[in-house]
């Protein structure tokens, strides 16, 4: 790796975007920060990590090269998120980022999921990799799927440097899933970089908190809502199926990340972060009125042996 004052290092950088929106919806609804993961805070912090590892100053390191890997859903599935999601990618544009989406495709019990991205990502980042000549490669990624596309880097003397988190959170069901960040990943790569524990260890260093979005910085936030439009009474709000019509109360208790609505007919209806739709979750306080779809959670009800109900969209009323 270059190592003189006078040369350069190459970054490039690799978002598994799923797993990125993932990790920024926990900091900024379970997480105590209450913040979302700030790109310009990143980068920086990439490369100064890559100064570290190479020897080489703070400016020598330079980006040359990101690209942000998602599936998307399209405009008539997201309804009023389309704003929050089109209000990122403004973020990374301005942080030179290029993006790179395939539409989300309907699986088992027609849940939308991704297919494709890891396979796109790796001939990706092996091909520019190739052509331009990174001395340092950052994976934000968790996956051990990419495990052969580090081995493929390894062999024209690319760097990896792997950027991931650990942590548990609440899913739109309730339940708590784990993130885990693969041990063969990890062995595989040059540079493993635990961003959990420099987040909870090293809280005061410049680099760990410019890691998330300032108040300032709030409204170019993922899942931002600017000036909300009111809900409506007609198609806006039309149930899907499985969903019982829209019906009116108020947000009973707010958790991390969740929270429930009151409804005595069926001992309240638990909510995610996630399903609310006209403001941010953050915004909410107990008491405020809410129009919401609920249908049952078959699992749940199947567990507690009595009827338990999940809320699928949730509007705050003005």
């Amino acid at each position: 790796m270059n190592n003189k004052l006078t040369d350069l290092v190459r970054i490039g950088i690799f978002y598994d975007g799923y797993y990125f929106f993932k990790v920024s919806n926990y900091y900024k609804y379970e997480h105590e920060r209450r913040s979302r993961i700030s790109i310009s805070g990143l980068h920086d912090f990439i490369r100064n990590e890559a100064a570290k590892i190479s020897g080489a100053g703070f400016k020598q390191c330079q980006i040359v090269d990101a690209h942000y890997f998602k599936g998307r859903s399209s405009a008539k599935d997201l309804g009023m998120k389309v704003q929050s999601e089109r209000i990122f990618e403004d973020i990374l544009m301005r942080e030179n980022i290029v993006t790179h989406y395939l539409p989300l495709r309907l699986g088992p019990n027609n849940v939308l999921h991704e297919k494709g991205i890891d396979v796109w990502l790796a001939l990706e980042a092996y091909e520019l990799s190739i052509y331009k000549h990174f001395d340092i490669i950052a994976l934000v990624a968790c996956d051990g799927d990419y495990v052969p596309l580090v081995r493929k880097l390894n062999t024209i003397g690319a760097h990896v440097m792997l950027i991931s988190w650990d942590f548990d959170y609440y899913n739109e069901n309730g339940r708590i899933e784990m993130t885990r960040t693969s041990q063969q990943l990890i062995d595989e790569v040059y540079h493993p970089v635990p961003m959990q524990f420099h987040i909870e260890n090293n809280p005061h260093d410049e680099f760990t908190r410019n890691l998330f979005v300032t108040e300032k910085e709030n409204y170019f936030t993922i899942g931002a809502a600017i000036n909300p439009p009111a809900p409506e009474k007609d198609s806006n709000t039309a149930p899907r199926e499985g969903e019982d019509e829209s019906l009116l109360s108020i947000v009973l208790s707010l958790k991390e990340g969740y929270g429930f609505i009151e409804d005595r007919t069926v001992n309240n209806v638990f909510f995610h972060y996630s399903t609310v739709e006209n403001a941010d979750f953050n915004d909410l306080k107990a008491g405020m009125k809410v129009r919401y779809f609920r249908e049952e959670d078959e699992e749940k009800s199947k567990a507690d042996n009595a009827p338990r109900y999940r809320a699928t969209k949730v509007l705050l009323l003005e």
